[in-house]
This record gives C-alpha cells, sequence and structure tokens, in this order.
C-alpha cells in the first residue's frame, strides 16, 4: 500500500490525471487508504482473497471470490476504461490484472522486494513494464521481460523530516545514541520478547536509549516491561505499539532492530540507518532475500530468528563500541538510496500512457 501511495501523490500532481483506486472488499488497505487523505476520483472494492497458505475451506472461498471479483473488475474497467492499469502486488491484484489483459489495457507493476511474492511473479506475465526497488530483480522474471530500477518510491512526508525535528517530536534526549525497535505495522513476538529480556544488558550502556515499537499485539507486555524497570532506567526507554509518522522514528535512530520488509530497502537506505534485520521465519523467502542483499552490500546485519536470543544483544553492544563500523554501514546505506523512486515510477505510468 505505501508504495502505491506514494505514487498516487505524484500522480495526483498531473492536471489531466485521474486517480481510480480499487481495492479488496475486506483488505486491511482499506484503512490505510482511508488514514493517507490522498484525494482520489473515484474508488471501489471488488472480492479477493488469499490462494496461498490457507486452509482448504479458505481456498474453497478465496477461488469463488475470485471469480467474483473478476466479474467485478471486467465490469469496472468496461465503464472507466483506464489508459494503465497500476499494480502493486496483494490479492486484489489478481482480479484487475486479469480483467485488464482481456480488454488489452497495459499494465504496470511495481516490485518492492528483491524477489517478487507470489502474486507479483504471476502479475509480470501480464504486465507491460515492470518497475523494481533494484535491477537484482529482473533474474526473477524471464528473459522477454524487462525489469526497470526504479528506487523504492518515499511518501513526501519522509523526504523532508530531520533528526532534530524527530528527537523532539518523539521527546528524545539529543545527547544519547537511539536503538529502534520494531516488527512491522503488525509487530513481531519474536522480536519484542529478545529485546525485552535483554533490557538490562542493554541499557548498561547508559548512552543508549531504546526506542520499541511493539504493535498493537504485545503493547501490554512490553509496557510492563517499561514500568518494571527502575525508574532511572525508565526514562532510556521510550514505548510505543503505533507511530503514525514513522519517518520521526527512522530519522532520530543510529541503529534498527527489524524484520527485512520491502520498505527496510528504500527507507532504511534513505535516513542511511544501519540494521540488525531478522527475517521472518517459516515464510517464503523475500525478506531473507532482502537481508542478504542489503547486508551484501554492507548496510546491514542478516540475524536468523533462531539465533537472536543469543546473539542479539552482544551484537547490538559491539555495534556501539565500534561509531567506525556504524559509520561505514551509514555510508553503505545512504548510497543505496533514492529520493525519486515515486517520480520514477509515475513516469513510467505516463509513458505508456501515452501510446
Amino acid at each position: 500500500m505505501y508504495p502505491a501511495l506514494a505514487v498516487a501523490e505524484v500522480l495526483r500532481q498531473q492536471p489531466d490525471v485521474v486517480l481510480h483506486f480499487v481495492s479488496s472488499a475486506t483488505g486491511l488497505e482499506n484503512d490505510l487508504l482511508t488514514k493517507a487523505g490522498i484525494r482520489l476520483d473515484e474508488w471501489d472494492k471488488v472480492q479477493a482473497g488469499p490462494l496461498h497458505r490457507v486452509n482448504p475451506i479458505k481456498l474453497i472461498r478465496s477461488v469463488f471470490r475470485l471469480f467474483i471479483g473478476i466479474g467485478q473488475s471486467l465490469a469496472l474497467l468496461r465503464r472507466k476504461k483506464p489508459a494503465v492499469v497500476f499494480l502493486t502486488g496483494g490479492w486484489v491484484g489478481i482480479p484487475v490484472a486479469i480483467a485488464a489483459w482481456l480488454y488489452r489495457i497495459p499494465m504496470v507493476i511495481f516490485v518492492p522486494d528483491i524477489e517478487p511474492g507470489r502474486t507479483l511473479k504471476l502479475l509480470g506475465r501480464f504486465a507491460k513494464v515492470i518497475t523494481a526497488t533494484s535491477r537484482d530483480t529482473a533474474r526473477y522474471y524471464g528473459k522477454n521481460k524487462q525489469v526497470v530500477e526504479t528506487g523504492y518510491p518515499l511518501r513526501s512526508s519522509l523526504l523532508t523530516v530531520t533528526r532534530e525535528q524527530s528527537i523532539k517530536e518523539l521527546g528524545l534526549d539529543p545527547t544519547k545514541k537511539t536503538l529502534l525497535v520494531f516488527g512491522g505495522s503488525q509487530g513481531s513476538r519474536a522480536i519484542n520478547r529478545a529485546v525485552m529480556s535483554g533490557l538490562p544488558e542493554l541499557l548498561k550502556n547508559t548512552e543508549l536509549q531504546i526506542f520499541h515499537v511493539s504493535g498493537k499485539l504485545d503493547a501490554a507486555a512490553v509496557q510492563s516491561a517499561h514500568d518494571e524497570l527502575p525508574a532511572e532506567l525508565q526514562s532510556r526507554y521510550h514505548v510505543r505499539d503505533y507511530v503514525h509518522e514513522f519517518g520521526y522514528a527512522l530519522a532520530a535512530a543510529d541503529l534498527a532492530i527489524s524484520r527485512a520488509g520491502a520498505s527496510t530497502l528504500g527507507e532504511d537506505t534513505f535516513f542511511g540507518l544501519p540494521a540488525i534485520l531478522v527475517p521472518l521465519a517459516n515464510t517464503w523467502r523475500y525478506q531473507k532475500v532482502n537481508a542478504d542483499w542489503l547486508a551484501e552490500r554492507g548496510a546491514a546485519i542478516h540475524l536468523e530468528e533462531e539465533r537472536m536470543a543469543e546473539e542479539l544483544v552482544p551484537l547490538v553492544n559491539a555495534l556501539f563500541n565500534d561509531p567506525a563500523r556504524l559509520n561505514v554501514m551509514k555510508e553503505a546505506a545512504r548510497k543505496l538510496a533514492y529520493t525519486d523512486g515515486a517520480a520514477n515510477i509515475a513516469q513510467e505510468i505516463l509513458n505508456l500512457a501515452a501510446f
């Protein structure tokens, strides 16, 4: 959703562009879109559902919804006759892509991760243009498919955030080094537990403060861990369950512990933020590929989840005790950054619409 919103912000600036958003009927993207505040000319919902890693009953329901969604998408595109369809993955992309292909409407897709997920691999077969965070994504598509490296599209609100402003907004101490902990939009129980168990050791470093974004699921446990600390340590352990303007957290941090979702490729690099990346275990490979890609380029350290309990705290302490190493990682991250990813993708869409 966030890449789609970033591109929509750029397209919204074009006077002759009409933006019509299509979401799934029950997807989480509906709430995100409502909160984003981007003006859309129209917004419709179609039926869709997960087809991978679901039990047989849910799979049958999803297939049924898919056929309904194809019919809805056919009717929708017949009425609207769009010049281009832009897809960023998700269940809803499948019925819309099938309808667009049947009507021969050109499609642009964006692949945020280095390795595309199953939906984007499928959508690549229909796409006229494949845009991606990195050209390394090209190896996951056939030789006849051209992949355009655009960089990761960043929302405009991230581009103007400063470290000084962020520290003030979050109530942090500007004289301390900041460790940012988060597990994605839903939070990570494994990361939360590892950090909570390591708090006494981490906070022995009096020059360190921790900003921990737990997610809703573990909010009570993380708050309890904060409250159980001695008063002199509580002031250096800041806990939130959610931060709407997450750019503040990224800009204020000196080191991050997180999962390895696609945003790490764009947002961590933009802020020059070194990271310890813990890919989500027991799922498809895309987070592992992202973590390895950043680690191979010196911008991050890939730490397997099963090793986190033993190695996380010593690794954090070692990095904060070695400012030169952190600076090398910071510079490596900055070399990978794009500031114009959204504009680059928008231009590909506009170019295709011109034909």
